[in-house]
This record gives C-alpha cells, sequence and structure tokens, in this order.
C-alpha cells in the first residue's frame, strides 16, 4: 500500500541486531524476485494496490482508472472492471455478500460493490481517517477508523450509518476482525488495541515494535508488520505474550496475509519475505522490483506491482521449494 507517510525509520541493521540480541537467527540470504516465475501477470491500471480474496475471485483495487477488479482464478483473466467515484486508498474487505472499498474522495466515503453482480450499489458517506488505512467485517458489521483521534465506526452493511463509536488511540487506522476481536493497530505508535466486537468495549491493548500498521490472523496469532523499524510482531490470540522477528523492511506500504502454514509480507524493494508461523522464523525473502500488496489463495500468491499497475499469480507451491 504505496502512500507516503512520516515515520520514524531505524536503520536496518541496528533492527537487526535489536532483534537478534532478543534471540532470531541469522536472516536467509536475500534472493531475487527473478527466480520466482509468475503463471499470470494481469495488468488493470497505472498502479495496482490493495487485494482481496474471495471463494471465486481475486480482487484488486487501481487507479488510473479508479476502480476495482475481478479476476477468474480459473482462468486469470480479468472479468468484469467497477468503476469507483474517488481512489480506493484504505484497504479492502469482503462481507455480507459485498466488497468494501474506502475512498479517499472529499469528503472520504466508503463504497459497496455486489459479489453476485460486480455492480457498485451504493456509496455510503462514511470514509477513512486516512489514506493506508484498513476496513474489516464481522460480527454483523463493517469497521473503519473515521477520523485521526481514532474512533473506530462500526457500520450498518445495509444503510451505512454508524451503528457505535468505538473510542481507541489517536494515530490508529487499522482494523482486523478475528474471532470475534476488532485488532485495531496504531500505526502512529507501539501497540495494538483489543475490541470486543459483540459489545463495542475495549479489552486491552497489546505493544508491537513501532508503528504497526498491516496486520492479519494466522497460526493462533494476529501478526502486525510495524513500519518504524521493518520488523513483524507475533501475538499469541490466546496468552496476548508478543514476541518480535526483524524483516529488515522499515518504511511505509508494505502488506501480510497468512497461507500455507506462512505469514506472508510484501514491501517497495523487498517484495516478499515468507514466515514460518508456527516457528516464527523468516525462512527466505526476495529482493527486486514491484510488490507492495498481495492476498494468497487458489494455491498461489497474489502480488501487485504498485507502479507497473499489474498483479501476478505465483504458485505457492514454487515459492515454498525455494522457501527450503
Amino acid at each position: 500500500m504505496f502512500r507516503m507517510r512520516k515515520l520514524r525509520i531505524a536503520s536496518p541493521a541496528l533492527a537487526f541486531f535489536a532483534a537478534a540480541a532478543a534471540g532470531d537467527l541469522t536472516p536467509p540470504a536475500l534472493r531475487s524476485m527473478s527466480e520466482l516465475e509468475s503463471e499470470a501477470t494481469i495488468h488493470v491500471g497505472e498502479t495496482a494496490d490493495w487485494v482481496a480474496v474471495t471463494v471465486d475471485a481475486v480482487w484488486v483495487g487501481s487507479t488510473g482508472p479508479y476502480a476495482v477488479h475481478r479476476i477468474d482464478p480459473r482462468t486469470n483473466r480479468r472479468v468484469a472492471s467497477v468503476t469507483l467515484p474517488g481512489e480506493p486508498c484504505a484497504g479492502l474487505a469482503t462481507g455480507f455478500g459485498n466488497l468494501w472499498i474506502p475512498l479517499c474522495t472529499s469528503p472520504p466515503s466508503l463504497a459497496k460493490v455486489d459479489l453476485g453482480s460486480n455492480r457498485l450499489t451504493s456509496v455510503f458517506a462514511v470514509g477513512p481517517a486516512a489514506a493506508e488505512g484498513g476496513v474489516t467485517a464481522g460480527a454483523g458489521s463493517v469497521w473503519l477508523i473515521v477520523d485521526k483521534q481514532g474512533t473506530l465506526a462500526r457500520i450498518d452493511p445495509l444503510t451505512g450509518t454508524i451503528r457505535q463509536a468505538v473510542k481507541v488511540a489517536a494515530g490508529s487506522f487499522n482494523p482486523h476482525f478475528s474471532d470475534g476481536v476488532i485488532w485495531v493497530s496504531r500505526a502512529e505508535g507501539t501497540e495494538v488495541t483489543r475490541v470486543d466486537a459483540a459489545s463495542g468495549n475495549v479489552i486491552g491493548t497489546v505493544q508491537t515494535g513501532p508503528n504497526p500498521r498491516f496486520l492479519t490472523s494466522a497460526g493462533g496469532a494476529i501478526w502486525t508488520l510495524n513500519q518504524g523499524d521493518g520488523t513483524l510482531t507475533r501475538i499469541d490470540s490466546r496468552t496476548l505474550e508478543a514476541t518480535t522477528l526483524a524483516l529488515n523492511t522499515p518504511g511505509h506500504g508494505g502488506d501480510i496475509s497468512g497461507g500455507a502454514g506462512m505469514v506472508w509480507t510484501t514491501m517497495p524493494k523487498v517484495p516478499l519475505s515468507g514466515i514460518d508461523a508456527r516457528s516464527h522464523t523468516l525462512k527466505c525473502q526476495w529482493g527486486g522490483p514491484g510488490g507492495d500488496s498481495l492476498g494468497i489463495g487458489f494455491g498461489a500468491i497474489w502480488l501487485t506491482d504498485y507502479h507497473a499497475g499489474a498483479i501476478s499469480r505465483i504458485a505457492l507451491k514454487s515459492v515454498l521449494a525455494h522457501c527450503g
């Protein structure tokens, strides 16, 4: 997710040595992206950003045009494009038969695309607090941070009205629903906030590395990609014990997703890193052009090249073979 933000960026060397002191092993050598052959590459616009995987499709956002595009994984072809009234700038989420797209319009808004008809059915007058944010769906609602003061909105998926406003820490922008809890990362801090999705009550915070933004759930844990020092924090969903691993990928942008017993991250200049979800070790990492958002599904990693405006399908079997 390629958006410029002011962050406290630690030296990659310092990030590695700090993690090494905590017991991490020497990281694997950085490999070249050229060794990973894509099964298909689909061009969608001037830029390609944000990926959502459903049971029968892969969706990706673009600028030039402002749109979301549906890819059929059986044919690796784009089968629908849905034009949007503004830039899709803060994630994609699926839920309640729809694709949810926060838009950086003026004022910000939230688009709703019907997954059955591939049609834009509503644009609600509620939107993201900032670019490079996120959206999630669960417990009968859509969840979105709607201002920089940390207001987490529980949104009715039928009417777009805010059912409940939950106060979390200012500078929090990215919510993620998992097992009845909304986890909200604080990109301008060093923690995530836990919100009970049934009641909307804040139930605690957990410390992470600096500037956590994108997050996912995998292997019984929540994982945050920390832009401030290029680390990855694993939070055990049951015990809330947190451990942090050096990825050596500080900076803005990026994405994270889980699949095939691994956690996968992407950042500009390091388009793909693979972390074993059980042992919490960095197994493989590739450098080069491309990257910035990804999704896992249909036996593949779907990886965008933001500046090329394209998304590539890379077979998980092939990637895992290189991980050793």
